[in-house]
């Protein structure tokens, strides 16, 4: 059984909307495993409605679980490294999108900006991809962060070969074991499933 009594946990969304759920449902394990949550969401993953709910509806859902106020602001998510609010962070779901960005080093978001920040401490960085062009336009943005030290994966499979050939998201189901695995310093193996 996974602990996390004690553990602080930075919490990202990002902007794959069709995931969510299962982000949610993975949330909540972690804080019934003792995690106490600091949550984080981009731009985009807190101000846009979709089909797979209101950004105030995800809001919500975010802020009940964790039990405090999301950070959506660069500004907000700049003290998470220089306080250390967090021993981890996982950012789930991490679209192609946020990957690049991490790949660049690029912080134009609350979520960039709280790697970042996080990061800098030599802190470990769990992402949960999801994005459809991984094995295309990301392909060299993941094999770029899969080789710089603290980031480390959900593991991924292809979600639907046949029709979305490039596409992969991680096994949200695993996230908690690859987030205990992080904070051991290793990656969960297979990566790739």
């Amino acid at each position: 059984m996974i602990d996390f009594k004690g553990v602080k946990i930075a919490f990202v969304m990002t902007g794959s909307f069709c995931t969510f759920a299962k982000a949610f449902k993975q949330i909540r394990i972690l804080k019934d495993l003792g995690a106490e949550l600091v949550p984080v969401m981009s731009f985009n993953a807190c101000s846009l409605d979709t089909r797979f709910g209101s950004a105030e509806e995800n809001i919500a859902i975010l802020e009940e679980i964790c039990e405090r106020k999301v950070i959506t602001t660069i500004e907000g998510a700049e003290p998470i490294g220089p306080k250390k609010m967090a021993d981890i962070m996982v950012v789930a779901p991490c679209t192609g999108n946020t990957l690049a960005k991490l790949a660049l080093s690029i912080t134009d978001t609350p979520a960039t900006m709280a790697v970042k920040s996080h990061i800098r401490n030599a802190r470990p960085v769990v992402l949960a991809l999801a994005t459809n062009d991984a094995l295309a336009g990301s392909c060299k943005n993941l094999g770029s962060l899969m080789n710089i030290k603290n980031y480390y994966f959900v593991p991924l499979a292809q979600d639907d070969y046949v029709n979305k050939p490039t596409s992969l998201v991680c096994d949200f189901d695993l996230l908690p074991l690859a987030t205990a695995s992080a904070l051991q310093g290793n990656q969960l193996q297979p990566i790739l499933n």
